[in-house]
C-alpha cells in the first residue's frame, strides 16, 4: 500500500523496503556520470531532508527531474532503502516523480549561505531556508509547551481584546484605532477631534499587554493566562524591539510575590527542557551554527535554582564589584544589560530574580511595600540574555491603587473596570509577562528579534 509519509517519520520510522508518497521542495540536485540524479527533498516537519534517487530510466528524467532547481516543488514515489552513501541512513529509490511547480530564474533563494538582512527582505521564502525552517518548528513546540505547562497545573486560556481604550503600562506607546476620515476629522466645539464620531466613540488604541483585562478572569475563576499579540508605537529599530510581538501572561488569584517567583522559574525551566525535547535536531543545528554552546547553556538554565534577591541588594553587588559600568549605579535606576549580564554570568553564574523594586520605575498596578519606595516587583534574568520575564503582586488595595493612578497623571475613570476589582471582592493576585519573541531569542541564540517571528513589524516596515 502506498503511504503518504512525512518526511520526519520516514526518518525515524521503521519503513525499509516499503513503497511510500513524499511531498515537498528541492533543497539541492545533483546529476550522476552514473545515469541518475541525487535529489534532496524537504517538506518542513524535520530539519534533515530525504534524498532520492532518481534514475535516468524515469520517463520525465531529461523533460522534468533535471531542471528541478532549489525551491522546485515535487512529489515523489518509491521504495525505502538503506543508504548506501554516507550522511544518511535511509533513502528513496524513485519509481517516479511529478512536478507541481519550477523555479522562475529570479529566484531569490540560493544553496549558498545568505545574509539574514536578505532573508528578512524575503521573508516570504525565508522559512524554505534551514535557519528559519528551524525557527518555525522551535516556535511551534515552545508555543505548546507553554499551553501545556498551563493547561496541566489547571490553568484556564482567556482571549484577551486587542482593541483597548486603555493603557496598560502608562507609557502612551499605543497604536490608535479609528475609522474617522483622517483627510477631514470631525471636530468638537473645541476645534479637537470628536472621538464621539468615531467606531467606538472614543479614543481607542491596540493593546500593549492582556494584563489589565486577564486580571478581571483571575479574580472570578483563579488561575489564568493569556497568549497573543501585543502592539507598541515605539519608534525604536533595535534588534531587540518589535512593533508588534506575542505575550505570555499568567495571573493567579489568591497569590502573593513569592508564588510568582515559583511560577516563573517553574515556568522558565519546563518550557526550555520540553522545547530541547521536542527539537533536538533544530537546536543542534543553532547550537553548531549560530550560538556555539546554546544547549549547554540552556541545560545550565534548566538545572539551576534560581537566585533570589532583592533590588538593593542587587544595587550593593554593583558598587562593591569594583567593575566600571558604561551606565552609572545609583539606587532608583532602572538596571542596563551589563548589570544583568555581571549578576547572572559573573556574580551568581546562574539565572537571577531581582525582586522589590523602586516605586518611581515601574507600573502604577504593582503592589506598593510598605516602606513606600518599593514595590512587589520581579525580573528573571538569565545568563547570556539577561531579562526574560517581568512580573509583580497586583496592587489590590483601591486607595492606594487611586493613589498611584494620580501619581503617574493617568484619568482614573479610564480605569474603572479595573478599579471595581478593589470593590468587589478584592484578593492578593500576581502574574508575569514573558515576551514570546525574548524567549525565542534565548532559545535559538539568534540575535535579532525580526528573525523569530514570521513577519517582523519594525518602524517603517509593514510588508508581507
Amino acid at each position: 500500500m502506498n503511504k503518504k509519509i512525512k518526511i520526519k517519520s520516514i526518518l525515524s520510522g521503521d519503513f525499509n523496503d516499503e513503497i511510500v508518497v513524499i511531498k515537498g521542495w528541492v533543497r539541492t540536485r545533483r546529476d550522476s556520470k552514473g545515469g541518475f540524479s541525487f535529489v534532496e527533498l524537504n517538506d518542513g516537519s524535520t530539519f534533515d531532508n530525504l534524498q532520492i534517487i532518481a534514475p535516468d530510466a524515469l520517463p520525465n528524467y531529461e523533460s522534468d527531474v533535471k531542471k528541478l532547481l532549489t525551491g522546485s516543488s515535487v512529489e515523489a514515489k518509491g521504495k525505502i532503502t538503506e543508504s548506501q552513501g554516507k550522511g544518511q541512513a535511509v533513502e528513496m529509490l524513485a519509481e517516479s516523480i511529478k512536478v507541481h511547480g519550477f523555479i522562475d530564474e529570479d529566484y531569490p533563494m540560493h544553496k549558498q549561505r545568505m545574509s539574514f538582512e536578505h532573508l528578512r527582505d524575503n521573508a516570504h521564502l525565508r522559512p524554505r531556508t534551514n535557519s528559519f525552517g528551524a525557527v518555525a518548528r522551535v516556535r511551534n513546540a515552545a508555543a505548546m509547551s507553554i499551553h501545556e505547562f498551563f493547561q496541566l497545573r489547571g490553568f484556564l486560556w482567556v482571549s484577551t481584546p486587542l482593541i483597548t481604550a486603555s493603557d496598560c503600562e502608562g507609557a502612551g506607546e499605543m497604536f490608535k484605532v479609528t475609522t474617522l476620515d483622517l483627510k477631514n476629522p470631525p471636530l468638537n466645539e473645541g476645534g479637537e477631534v470628536d472621538f464621539h464620531e468615531d467606531f467606538f466613540n472614543k479614543p481607542s488604541y491596540l493593546t500593549v499587554s492582556g494584563q489589565l483585562n486577564v486580571e478581571n478572569y483571575a479574580c472570578s475563576l483563579g488561575d489564568v493566562y493569556t497568549f497573543g499579540p501585543t502592539f507598541r508605537a515605539e519608534n525604536s529599530n533595535t534588534s531587540r524591539h518589535l512593533a508588534e510581538f506575542w505575550m505570555v501572561e499568567p495571573e493567579m488569584a489568591f497569590a502573593d510575590l513569592d508564588d510568582d517567583m515559583d511560577l516563573a522559574e517553574e515556568f522558565v525551566k519546563e518550557v526550555i527542557s520540553s522545547t530541547i525535547k521536542k527539537c533536538p535536531r533544530d537546536l543542534a543545528f543553532f547550537d553548531k551554527r549560530i550560538q556555539p554552546g546554546l544547549i549547554q547553556s540552556l541545560e545550565h538554565v534548566v538545572s539551576s535554582k534560581f537566585a533570589r534577591i532583592t533590588y538593593t541588594d542587587a544595587i550593593d553587588i554593583f558598587l562593591k564589584s569594583g567593575q566600571k559600568w558604561e551606565f552609572p549605579i545609583e539606587w532608583g535606576n532602572d538596571l542596563q544589560t551589563e548589570h544583568e549580564h555581571y549578576l547572572t554570568e559573573t556574580h551568581f553564574k546562574k539565572p537571577v530574580i531581582v525582586y522589590d523594586w523602586p516605586t518611581s520605575i515601574k507600573p502604577f498596578y504593582m503592589r506598593v511595600n510598605d516602606d513606600g519606595k518599593t514595590v512587589r516587583a520581579m525580573d528573571v534574568l538569565v545568563p547570556r540574555f539577561g531579562e526574560i520575564i517581568g512580573g509583580s503582586q497586583r496592587e489590590e488595595r483601591l486607595d492606594i491603587l487611586d493613589k498611584r493612578i494620580e501619581e503617574q497623571n493617568m484619568n482614573k475613570e479610564d480605569y474603572w473596570w479595573y478599579r471595581d476589582l478593589r470593590r468587589f471582592g478584592s484578593v492578593p493576585h500576581s502574574g508575569f509577562g514573558l515576551g514570546f519573541e525574548r524567549l525565542m531569542l534565548f532559545l535559538t541564540g539568534m540575535s535579532n528579534v525580526r528573525d523569530v517571528i514570521p513577519f517582523p513589524r519594525t518602524p517603517g516596515n509593514a510588508r508581507f
